[in-house]
């Protein structure tokens, strides 16, 4: 379904003049297939959320391709409505001058959904999410963390994506709201078949949700293993990266 191919990634570094360049990205390839969650794990500073941008195709690789459907992402229309994204900073993530209701509808008016179901479909979404109807009218100020980020769940389910990209979503949130939110993505997974790329530090998390997982090092990928497979990952540093995150 998502399929990533021989991606390479570089940024320029020392200056506007520099011609130095540090690789970030070096040679990933990987599929996602419809239905499933797959996890990437890694340490801060190995490339993780480099790689999601590349995902989502609001930044574009030096090599190599991210296809959605044998389609490439790079194209808008590719990713516009069938992929979504929920970021860690759930603050910033909905204008603060928007409502509810027109955080929610805003990609479903890209979309050019017909105005009559309008109502019907946010009521619809904040009761998928566990929100009352009522909170349509609210402003994000006025809304916990975990209210916030559930109104971004809705927003990125609000168009049916075929795939949505989860970049250390729940990583802000405290631990009781953690796992409510995790349980409900489960359920949402569930309903729509969307597949889940689940960007996290937290193994904990990963193992709650995932089905497979990437562990990531210094830009590259160093051994992709089913979550039930954990316990027998073949690479020293995928071991030492998960007793380091079990215990952290």
């Amino acid at each position: 379904m998502l399929k990533v191919d021989r991606l390479e990634k570089s940024y320029k570094t020392g200056g506007v003049f520099s011609r130095k360049r540090q690789k970030i990205l070096k040679n990933i390839s990987f599929e996602c297939e419809r239905g499933e969650c797959l996890g990437i794990i890694g340490e801060s500073g190995s490339g993780k959320s480099t790689l999601g941008r590349l995902l989502i195709g609001i930044e574009k690789p030096d090599k190599g391709t991210v296809l959605l459907e044998r389609r490439n992402v790079e194209e808008r229309r590719v990713r516009q409505g069938d992929i979504s994204v929920v970021f860690q900073d759930y603050k910033s993530a909905i204008n603060p001058f928007f409502t509810v209701e027109e955080a929610i509808m805003e990609p479903i008016k890209a979309q050019n959904k017909g105005k009559q179901q309008d109502q019907h479909t946010v009521n619809k979404l904040l009761r998928q999410v566990g929100l009352d109807p009522s909170y349509k009218s609210r402003y994000p100020h006025e809304l916990s963390g975990g209210e916030v980020q559930r109104v971004c769940i809705a927003r990125a389910i609000s168009t049916e994506p075929k795939c949505i990209l989860f970049d250390e979503a729940i990583s802000s949130l405290d631990v009781s709201v953690q796992i409510q939110v995790l349980e409900l993505l489960k359920e949402l997974k569930t309903i729509y078949n969307m597949s889940y790329i689940f960007i996290t530090h937290d193994i904990q998390a990963a193992a709650y949700i995932c089905d497979r997982v990437i562990i990531f090092k210094d830009g590259q990928i160093e051994e992709i293993i089913k979550i039930n497979q954990l316990k027998d990952v073949q690479s020293e540093y995928a071991r030492k990266l998960l007793q380091k995150l079990i215990s952290f």
